[in-house]
């Protein structure tokens, strides 16, 4: 054996030496039960392995679609001012063909998640693991086949008695209308059965008659600098950017920073906590509308109703569409005394 071959082997054999080192800290963590691996690995792929068997009907997908889908998605598919639909933009050409006409036509409206998608794995992996938004993961495998099946009846895919399962899903990846959509002719799939052009990553630097470097620079103009307030006192006082002092001139020297004096706890005050935690403000402000109206508009509006406590509980438990526009709320899954906690709050108008 050459002294090179023996170096060689010496090498790995450190690198294998190390990585045991590596998988044994003493009192640190335990290896991965079975169970705990089968439940993470659950992905499934274009050629359909990792896909669990089961079936599920046009039908029973109809059902499904209604109860835990459509409040997001449009009993169509066709969403509405928050999501994006789903169904819509192929054609009975589009299936024959596997690629969507309306692709290249620069005058549709929209792309809709039908018009894009190749492969119909994409949508049962991505039902199985993320749907509804509110309880991922609480969809059988059976229940994602009926859910899959009545979407893919609505984009005129299979017929209204179709029955889908792992046995014939490879049908019906024959019929996606986008199927021969994807390519690979372009600059980031180099080399033979890729498309065959180069790589767009070996350019030559320019080293002659070189265009100069851009100062690229920013401003606020002089109407909108405390548009919002002091920038500098909406950023962390740790790291590199501390805001600009939107109070003083472009230029000016910045004001000293004074230490903040923290604000005495209010009894029977705003829930902060538990409304960030359960992500209530990503949809409500206190004061005014985001998503769906502001707390402070919810109190005042049950302000006059005598069990205005249990039937906003209720509300948060059940959720709901048109008392306040189109937006549906979907069910909130939270602890009882969360929602006691929430709704006495709302119940005794929302104080600060």
């Amino acid at each position: 054996m050459s002294s090179s071959v023996k170096t060689l082997f010496a090498a790995v054999a450190l690198v294998a030496a190390g990585a045991a080192v590596a998988q044994t800290y003493p009192g640190i963590g335990r290896p991965a039960t079975a169970k705990e691996i089968q439940a993470w690995d659950i992905d499934v792929r274009p050629d359909f392995k990792g896909l669990p068997k089961g079936s599920g009907s046009v039908e029973k997908g109809t059902d499904l679609w209604e109860a835990k889908c459509a409040s997001c998605h449009g009993v169509f598919g066709e969403s509405n001012e928050v999501f994006s639909p789903l169904v819509g933009g192929t054609t009975a050409e589009d299936v024959k063909t596997g690629r969507v006409a309306k692709l290249l036509d620069n005058s549709f409206p929209g792309r809709t998640t039908f018009m894009k998608v190749p492969t119909v794995s994409t949508l049962w992996d991505y039902i199985y693991r993320a749907m509804p938004w509110n309880a991922p993961k609480s969809l059988s495998a059976d229940d994602t086949y009926a859910v899959l099946a009545y979407l893919l009846n609505l984009a005129h895919v299979v017929p209204d008695d179709f029955v889908l399962s792992d046995a014939n899903i490879a049908e019906v990846q024959a019929r996606m209308p986008n199927r021969n959509g994807m390519t690979t002719e372009h600059h980031l799939w180099p080399g033979k059965g890729m498309g065959g052009k180069p790589n767009d990553v070996k350019s030559t630097a320019c080293m002659s008659n070189c265009a100069g470097e851009p100062n690229v620079a920013s401003f606020l103009p002089d109407f909108a600098r405390n548009a919002h307030g002091n920038l500098a006192e909406q950023n962390r006082m740790v790291g590199a950017q501390h805001g600009a002092d939107t109070t003083r001139p472009e230029g000016a020297a910045p004001a000293a920073p004074t230490a903040p004096v923290p604000a005495a706890p209010k009894a029977g005050g705003a829930p902060t906590a538990l409304l960030a935690q359960r992500t209530c403000t990503a949809c409500h402000g206190m004061e005014t509308k985001l998503v769906g109206p502001g707390f402070a508009e919810i109190a005042r509006k049950y302000a006059d109703r005598a069990d205005r406590e249990a039937y906003l509980a209720g509300k948060i438990v059940s959720g709901g569409s048109g008392v306040w526009g189109a937006i549906p709320m979907p069910p909130q899954t939270l602890p009882p005394e969360e929602v006691k906690t929430i709704a006495a709050w709302l119940a005794a108008g929302a104080p600060k």
